[in-house]
């Protein structure tokens, strides 16, 4: 397995690196940018012309490349498999509330592909994510593992992009399938936050949009909580999201970020969907915590087989943390590659929620503000 990756600085970049990139054959083009790079989509649109059916990528809040966090730059990743086959598959999502059935449309389109790996970008807004990757694990066989993430704009919550065999579009969900006998990959996600605050039962919620917290609106309830910072809402909400317990009270791992509130109705709109009878808790973090959560996720993520082959390394983080870490946004990237083996090729975004395994297990959900990392590579049979 070999990669090539080349930072757009400017649209007549990728004019000259064309020759280059075409030389190099690759197999996929990882391709990610910030906003304005598909609000002008012109670039772009010459390399999915140059490479037909191989590139695949989103909109970002925050490009990532190696150790470095870019802002409004295009990060192109290619990259070329000794024996892994790769197939792109695409579905139109026109509204959250089809987050399940386009998630089950998508993974019947790929069984007969029987990947051993899937990595998915999807829309960052007008989805739920959680019920997209539910619809998926529905038809997937048992045991195939989904990475991958929500396309972020910069911390608007507006519009986001995703580009698939088709081109660019908003409203769809593109799914690479990876098959190989030499394909070895990882996973790792982990948080880093801490709950605060007393638990309260989710008595009323639709899909991603929580009404009420007990006998309380949710939107009440939540402001109370945030005192000063409720001002600034829903962009605030990124500081300070649920843990989310189940029926028992016990921690899930998942974690579901405000991102939109409705004055009106007294609701708050989650980055993905929670369940009636679930209990939810407040959570708050600092640096300190965020950067010991990127050493958790590369922890679970190399292990002994996966960094002894590991080429490649998506790694997805949420909007939130590069808000809460500021400055120091790049030190939860060296802390997530810190394990790793060099020389490594790290490719990856900012996003509005993240995909990948729950803790330990293969069990695939949405994950919001964590680090998530996937490994690829390939390795002897």
């Amino acid at each position: 397995m070999k990669t090539l990756q080349r930072i757009f600085r400017t649209p007549s970049d990728v004019t000259t690196a064309l020759p280059q990139l075409r030389d190099f054959a690759p197999d996929l083009l990882l391709i990610h940018a910030a906003p304005a790079w598909f609000e002008a989509p012109e670039s772009l649109e010459v390399l999915v012309a140059a490479f037909p059916g191989r590139c695949t990528g989103c909109s970002t809040a925050g490009e990532i490349a190696g150790t470095a966090v870019l802002d409004h730059q295009c990060v192109v990743t290619a990259v070329k498999f000794d024996s892994t086959t790769i197939s792109l598959f695409e579905t139109s999502i026109p509204s959250a509330t089809e987050s399940y059935a386009a998630g089950q449309q998508l993974a019947r389109a790929m069984v007969e592909s029987n990947p051993d790996l899937l990595i998915v970008f999807a829309p960052g807004t007008a989805i739920d994510g959680a019920r997209l990757v539910e619809g998926m694990m529905a038809e997937l066989p048992p045991g195939v593992p989904i990475s991958g993430g929500l396309a972020g704009d910069e911390g608007r919550f507006r519009q986001t992009w995703t580009i698939g065999p088709s081109g660019i579009h908003s409203e769809r969900v593109v799914a690479i399938a990876l098959k190989g006998p030499q394909l070895r990959f990882g996973h790792g996600s982990y948080g880093g936050w801490k709950p605060f605050g007393p638990i309260r039962q989710v008595t009323h919620c639709d899909g991603n949009r929580l009404y009420r917290l007990e006998s309380e609106r949710a939107l009440d309830v939540y402001r109370r909580y945030l005192g000063d910072y409720a001002t600034d809402l829903p962009a605030s909400g990124l500081l300070f999201p649920f843990s989310v317990l189940d029926e028992d009270g016990q921690e899930t791992g998942l974690i579901r970020t405000i991102i939109g509130i409705d004055d009106e109705g007294g609701s708050l709109i989650l980055a993905g969907s929670v369940r009636e009878g679930s209990f939810l808790q407040l959570m708050h973090t600092n640096s300190e915590g965020l950067v010991d959560g990127a050493e958790v996720a590369a922890e679970r993520a190399f292990t002994p087989a996966a960094r002894d082959s590991a080429s490649l390394a998506l790694l997805v983080s949420c909007i939130g943390r590069k808000l809460l870490l500021g400055e120091r946004v790049e030190d939860e990237v060296a802390a997530a590659l810190e394990m790793g083996p060099r020389p490594l090729t790290v490719a990856g975004f900012y996003s509005n929620g993240e995909i990948g395994p729950s803790g330990l297990t293969t069990d695939c959900r949405l994950h919001n503000q964590t680090m998530t990392i996937t490994l690829l590579g390939e390795g002897d049979v």
